[in-house]
């Protein structure tokens, strides 16, 4: 196993190769699942011509007039979709110096019945931006191109738990959670604060991130802070709560943070987040007893409770991130916990 930057390097064609060279991979993808939680990602199949239309076509989007941007504020959406300025997403409490767009699957809004889960509020359409009609199928393509990749890393992370590789595919299927995320960090002068996005830790199984050609993503290890800068070629993959959950702890979902760029630069990048269907429920998995004795257990957070009903755990982290959007299109569910529901499904 390689390593970058002290990130392990892992080359994904090896999971489909032989039984040798997938036996390899799949103790190299353990050992990192133990370590930060964090690697680079080769041998991904995704092609350098897509990642580079996205990240033209994303700083493309940031360059418009401001008027063209707020025609998508997010506000707008009772579904958590479209454009933030800097400032208005929100960490531990804190605000976060990003402008961003959010994306999400491309599904109809559901009626609003209080009575129902309150988690079913969370799908519906996209915002697109009319000054830039390129944007929308260029996303909604490298959005399909990278879920396909992300459920191969999902499905190896299974093996590597020596589970069969669709062991969580029941919660998945036939419509995962996609977020996809374009952000642009602007620069900041030293005596103001460096937090691009505060620390924290992703929700869902795993996630996929393509980085522009400028560092400012730190991962949390033991004495400090483990820096993470772009790897040509790679994208940076990492464990979410969901899977932290299924192997209690064996796969952990690492804290990481964004730190600004010096004024008069900027950093861009694009997040790609899959999760279970907001209807399933995570169950523990059955871990052998070898790999039993390195489970960790679920972290125990007051700050972060992990719920294992998905639409619960995940409505939490919208309402956090964006208390402007909650306060305008949700304020009934600030009031109190968010609506649990019973599993749709389980694996």
């Amino acid at each position: 196993m390689a390593a970058a930057h002290g990130l392990p390097v892992l080359d994904l064609s090896a999971f489909d190769a032989g039984a040798e060279e997938r036996s390899v991979f799949l103790r190299s993808l353990r050992e990192a699942a133990l370590g930060p939680g964090f690697f680079y990602l080769t041998g991904h199949g995704i092609g350098p011509a897509l990642t580079r239309d996205v990240l033209k076509l994303s700083r493309q989007f940031f360059a418009l007039p401001e008027p063209d941007t707020l025609a998508i504020e997010m506000i707008k959406s009772p579904h958590f979709r479209g454009y933030n300025r800097a400032g208005f997403e929100h960490t531990q409490g804190k605000p976060d110096w990003r402008e961003q767009v959010d994306i999400g699957a491309e599904r109809e809004a559901l009626p609003v019945d209080r009575s129902a889960p309150a988690w079913l509020r969370l799908q519906g359409p996209n915002q697109w931006p009319a000054a830039l009609p390129d944007l929308k199928p260029v996303l909604l393509h490298y959005q399909a191109e990278v879920t396909v990749l992300a459920i191969r890393v999902l499905r190896a992370f299974a093996a590597a738990l020596d589970q069969p590789d669709d062991i969580f595919e029941p919660i998945y299927t036939p419509a995962p959670n996609q977020l996809l995320k374009i952000i642009r960090y602007p620069g900041r002068d030293p005596d103001q604060s460096d937090q691009g996005v505060g620390a924290h830790k992703d929700s869902g199984f795993v996630t996929i991130l393509l980085q522009d050609e400028v560092a400012g993503l730190q991962v949390e290890a033991d004495g400090g802070w483990i820096e993470a800068p772009p790897l040509p070629g790679s994208f940076v993959v990492n464990i979410g709560e969901i899977l932290e959950i299924a192997s209690n702890g064996l796969l952990r979902a690492n804290v990481h943070r964004v730190v600004s760029p010096p004024a008069g630069s900027d950093r861009l990048s694009v997040a790609f987040f899959l999760g279970a269907r907001l209807d399933a429920t995570v169950r523990p998995l059955q871990l052998s007893p070898e790999l039993s004795r390195l489970a960790r257990g679920v972290t125990q957070d007051p700050l972060n409770p992990l719920f294992r009903d998905v639409g619960k755990n995940y409505l939490k982290s919208r309402l956090r991130s964006h208390p402007d959007v909650a306060r305008r299109h949700h304020a009934d569910l600030l009031e109190g916990e968010p609506a649990s529901s019973e599993p749709a499904s389980a694996y």
